[in-house]
């Protein structure tokens, strides 16, 4: 009888152990179980139908699609100041885990040449996921069918070329190409696609530099002709065009795609996004739109993506000092 109540006490001891166990490991979990429970607000710093607003539309299809996030997901484009005005809401809602944005080149180039109230290493950073080149393309029907007959008139002639912000990728881009050989450009911005590809089909531009996924339909259409390539490997979408490098005018100048998320935001909404990524990026969808959209897959997360983005703001700012374009 003693030693049956013994056992029965140290089998009682023995449950209260693993449940107090238990009850410890749960006592970690509320902050993780509750996030997320909310709507998610997603900004996108650009108009429609440019490369920003396509990825951005992209993630949530596949988020949707494998029910990777709990609530509902409301896409908002806010354009304006090559980026300034989309990640200036996001800035404003620091200390939220339920606003998130996608990163451009300009996520990097604005803030150094735009009074900005945030800088990148403001965010709280979740994935780098791929970087992507740009194109120089003129009219389908324009004089110039060789990059080496449009750079002997814009030695006479300075060109216009237009691209998408002011000071960021789509400006370095042919501003160092133009430099290596041998002529002047100007210029001209834009904050979205559409209204860029209106200006050069009605010829408002001489020609506009954009990454292939945005223009190789118009491509293949013939409405637009790709002259130059500022990648290691030009996409065989279109055509038989040569790389600046190839001609001898490498830029070495990539576009950053990523994700961030709110300043301040949680280690749990942190970690939250980063493992959701990691699943995004093993999709069937998301290697389609790597592919069809001829981008360079580069997988970063948190800090590593953080250091990424200080490294490449370091690299952007000497090329701009060194175009004169920031002071």
């Amino acid at each position: 009888m003693i030693r049956h109540t013994i056992r029965h006490a140290a089998g009682f001891r023995a449950r209260a152990l693993a449940f107090a166990c238990v009850a410890g490991l749960l006592g970690t979990v509320p902050a993780l179980a509750d996030y997320p429970d909310k709507k998610l607000n997603w900004t996108i710093a650009f108009g429609p139908g440019g490369g920003n607003d396509i990825m951005a539309r992209t993630m949530v299809e596949i988020i949707n699609k494998y029910k990777l996030y709990p609530g509902d997901i409301e896409l908002q484009n806010r354009a304006g100041g090559s980026g300034a005005v989309g990640w200036g809401h996001l800035y404003s809602k620091s200390g939220s885990d339920y606003d998130i944005s996608t990163t451009s080149g300009s996520f990097i180039t604005t803030p150094l040449q735009a009074n900005t109230p945030w800088k990148p290493a403001d965010f709280t950073p979740v994935a780098l996921l791929a970087t992507d080149d740009l194109a120089l393309v003129v009219h389908g029907k324009s004089k110039w069918n060789t990059i080496e007959e449009f750079i002997a008139d814009a030695k006479k002639k300075p060109p216009t070329i237009a691209g998408t912000g002011t000071v960021n990728v789509d400006f370095i881009v042919p501003k160092i190409f133009s430099e290596k050989a041998g002529f002047d450009i100007k210029y001209i911005s834009f904050n979205a696609m559409g209204d860029m590809t209106t200006a050069l089909l009605s010829n408002a531009v001489d020609a506009m530099v954009s990454n292939p996924g945005e223009i190789v339909g118009m491509v293949e259409s013939k409405d637009m002709k790709a002259l130059v390539y500022s990648g290691e490997k030009t996409p065989e979408a279109l055509g038989p065009v040569p790389t600046m490098k190839e001609k001898g005018y490498d830029v070495g100048v990539s576009m950053p795609r990523g994700v961030i998320l709110a300043p301040g935001a949680s280690q749990e909404a942190k970690d939250f996004w980063i493992k959701t990524f990691q699943k995004i990026v093993e999709t069937p969808e998301w290697q389609k739109y790597i592919e069809s959209n001829f981008l360079t897959e580069n997988i970063k997360y948190g800090d590593d993506f953080a250091s990424f983005l200080e490294t490449t703001q370091d690299g952007f700012e000497k090329v701009l000092r060194e175009q004169g374009a920031i002071k």
